[in-house]
């Protein structure tokens, strides 16, 4: 198999030739078909992740087919299509886990983090944490594999941000362009905010439906039920608190922000709440995909050969890429 490796922090992905991993019990190995780049491997990379196992092989959103079964494997077969997203495994004995609540999970695994995951020609994976692509659904894997977490995660935050009309999306990268479809189709008014100055996202935003789109130094047409931030920009929270109403919510969205600002606290007053998303859980996987299957989603990508995951990485890091970067491997 061939692999991008992250040796160390603040280094480039390495290329290595490795021998075909053998799934262990519980396990699937998974000939890879395409894996999403995604921002928290930005902040992988960056060092930013403590809980990472280095060396590891990065990415999380994985599409492609089993073509080997561990020992005591029964709910797949070889030939599935399945992806693979971020939280790859856990302790399934914490309080957290027993009540519902895996995405907290206090000894979790994470793909393309604490495992191996698929910026690599194979994969390994727990399957019971895969999720079903059937081709039927799915034809084209690159397409499919932001919905593994830019989408999951993007669900996740959209539920918890509430049944509110009107939604705020702070950061239009591959997590927005997706949830944007799923918002409209539950009817709801979305509006977007960017870069400022960042005209190609804008028109991106309102090509997929956005009531309006501008920079995140800018207030909305209209007072906010809700916002959601996907930028790892900490100062963007004072700035959505004070776009929603009164007892409106801020989530954030990402694995990582920079620190927030100190704010006046009456930007929280009124019932305002703020946030955090941590992971997700399966059953958020099976009910996201069902949401975005209804909305009819289509993801908008940007194709990048395996060996050049350097280059995907950096295209995301200076915001060159509009909706998602994909990583196919050679056939």
């Amino acid at each position: 198999m061939f692999a991008m490796v992250l040796r160390s922090p603040m280094t480039p992905l390495v290329t290595e030739q490795r021998p075909d991993p053998r799934p262990g019990p519980g396990e699937l190995r998974i000939r890879v078909e395409a894996c999403g780049v995604c921002r928290t491997d930005l902040h992988l990379l960056d060092g930013e992740l403590p809980q990472a196992r280095l060396p590891v092989v990065p990415g999380h959103e994985v599409v492609g087919t089993v073509d080997a079964l561990g020992a005591e494997v029964s709910a797949w077969r070889v030939g599935d299509r399945v992806g693979v997203p971020w939280l790859g495994g856990t302790c399934g004995a914490c309080d957290y886990c027993l009540h519902g609540r895996e995405n907290l999970c206090d000894a979790p695994e994470f793909t393309g983090c604490t495992r191996d995951g698929g910026y690599a020609t194979h994969v390994l994976a727990n399957a019971a944490f895969c999720l079903a692509l059937p081709r039927r659904d799915y034809p084209d894997a690159a397409l499919a594999a932001p919905l593994l977490c830019a989408g999951l995660i993007g669900g996740r935050a959209l539920r918890l941000a509430g049944k509110g009309a009107t939604l705020g999306l702070y950061g239009f990268g591959a997590a927005a362009h997706i949830l944007v479809q799923v918002a409209l189709a539950e009817g709801r008014r979305v509006h977007a905010f960017t870069r400022p100055g960042d005209v190609e996202a804008q028109v991106l935003a309102r090509s997929l439906g956005a009531a309006w789109a501008g920079g995140s130094d800018e207030a909305p047409p209209e007072p906010l039920d809700a916002a959601i931030i996907f930028a790892p920009v900490g100062a963007l929270v004072p700035t959505a608190l004070a776009a929603v109403r009164k007892g409106g919510s801020v989530v954030c969205g990402g694995i990582h922000m920079s620190d927030l600002p100190s704010f006046p606290y009456r930007l929280l007053w009124e019932e305002r709440r703020l946030l955090s998303v941590a992971n997700l859980t399966r059953a958020d996987g099976h009910a996201f995909l069902a949401a975005a299957a209804r909305a009819g989603v289509q993801t908008r990508v940007r194709r990048y050969p395996l060996a050049e995951a350097n280059r995907a990485l950096l295209d995301l890091r200076e915001g060159r890429v509009q909706g998602a970067a994909v990583l196919v491997p050679p056939a």
